[in-house]
């Protein structure tokens, strides 16, 4: 049989790319995220699992992870894609609940999700399986008024780090994908073709790449043998800036 590829994000952007492109590679695929109407729209005609879920709730995470283990009767991959850029503010001006709304999507949903598939994932044991934490090239270098969203892109490489140790003696490997600058909505939303704000204060458009890239790459990471995993690899658009940020 095919293998099975959980996909959190899908309605959109990065995961919605991925997502075709894991169903072309000929994958069973299962679509997680809010919308249902997005969700449908990544399926189109294929015969991918649309499952409407909220990664923050631990109670819709395991009903949708159960759902998926009725229908395809594993877990093979988990791409953990879904996120959210948060507040756009100094430390001191970023409202509490903001912050927390940040930290339940971009952190507590990629934690209950991937205790979901690891749960499943070691009753495959030897096998196992694989998960890919969709970090950013933030985990590495913060925009300006970023600090929840860049808080929480750090503490996934942690994560990343944490499950692929404990999942060594079950054949579960993690890995993390940090992306700069696709051409979605995300990168819109922050000025990137317009005017992206720079660490000293100017304005610069930056330079974006093609989504499906970034899902191939994703693709390329899942299809590893099990003998081998990427624990990071930083994919960018070229010229755009990462060392100083303007």
């Amino acid at each position: 049989m095919s293998p099975v590829a959980v996909i959190t994000g899908a309605g959109s952007g990065i995961g919605r790319a991925t997502a075709r492109a894991f169903l072309d590679a000929g994958y069973r695929v299962a679509l997680l995220g809010r919308r249902a109407d997005a969700l449908a729209e990544t399926a189109g005609e294929s015969a991918a699992l649309v499952v409407p879920t909220d990664v923050t709730d631990p109670a819709q995470v395991d009903a949708a992870f159960a759902a998926i283990e009725g229908a395809f009767g594993r877990v093979d991959v988990l791409f953990n894609n879904a996120g959210t850029f948060g507040p756009t503010a100094s430390v001191d001006e970023v409202p509490v609940d903001a912050w927390d709304a940040t930290v339940a999507v971009n952190l507590t949903g990629a934690f209950l999700c991937a205790r979901a598939a690891v749960r499943l994932m070691k009753s495959q044991s030897p096998q196992g399986g694989r998960i890919i934490n969709n970090g950013s090239i933030s985990a590495h270098s913060p925009r300006p008024l970023s600090v929840a969203y860049t808080t929480t892109k750090h503490a996934i490489t942690g994560m990343t780090k944490a499950i692929d140790l404990d999942g060594r003696a079950f054949g579960i490997t993690c890995g993390q994908i940090d992306i700069g600058n696709t051409a979605t909505e995300i990168t819109a939303g922050l000025g990137v073709g317009s005017g992206a704000l720079q660490a000293d204060g100017s304005r610069r458009i930056e330079p974006t790449f093609d989504v499906a890239d970034a899902a191939a790459t994703v693709l390329f990471m899942a299809r590893l043998p099990a003998s081998a995993n990427v624990r990071e690899l930083l994919i960018t658009a070229s010229g755009m800036p990462f060392g100083g940020r303007g």
